[in-house]
């Protein structure tokens, strides 16, 4: 497997990817498909040397994707980050994601980042106990926020500092 920044014309295959989540109920708080349009704005806010996008490729085929955002738009929080990653279905359980985390947590010293975070809903297992793996920890509870088919649920923040 190879990760690599994204391209804007890998943006395509990064909605595709994203949208292929929506369905599932566990991974987005969106529950639509989203359109590659909508998140040239989205792509624009990421860069190799502040908050990147990373694609993981296998036979040259981009098969998931990590990001890095901003966390709360302010500038006191310019040493946070909240990381995202998806993985396409057909290659999920082959340590896709594993490797995009671990590639972020080590980055992320050399990004001027000290603290990292995932938004995850409380009945996405298989994402909390990856990230749980790489020592994040449960920081915040934010109980039934989002309603997803007339279900009412949980969002977990957890968390993590990284040394410089």
């Amino acid at each position: 497997m190879n990760i690599r920044d994204a391209t804007e014309a890998d943006l395509a295959t990064v909605v595709q990817i994203y949208n292929a989540s929506i369905p599932g109920r566990r991974a987005t708080a969106d529950t639509q498909p989203i359109t590659t349009e909508s998140r040239h704005a989205w792509f624009a806010e990421h860069g190799p040397q502040h908050r990147p996008l990373w694609v993981a490729l296998m036979d040259n085929s981009i098969v998931g994707w990590l990001s890095f955002q901003s966390f709360y738009g302010r500038p006191a929080y310019h040493a946070t980050a909240e990381l995202s990653v998806y993985v396409a279905p057909a290659y999920q359980r082959r340590g896709i994601a594993r490797e995009l985390l671990q590639k972020a947590i080590a980055s992320s010293p050399s990004l001027g980042l000290r603290t990292l975070l995932g938004f995850i809903f409380g009945h996405n297992e298989p994402s909390l106990r990856l990230f749980e793996s790489f020592g994040f920890e449960r920081w915040g509870l934010l109980p039934k926020v989002a309603e997803l088919d007339g279900i009412e649920r949980d969002l977990i923040i957890v968390g993590r500092r990284v040394s410089g």
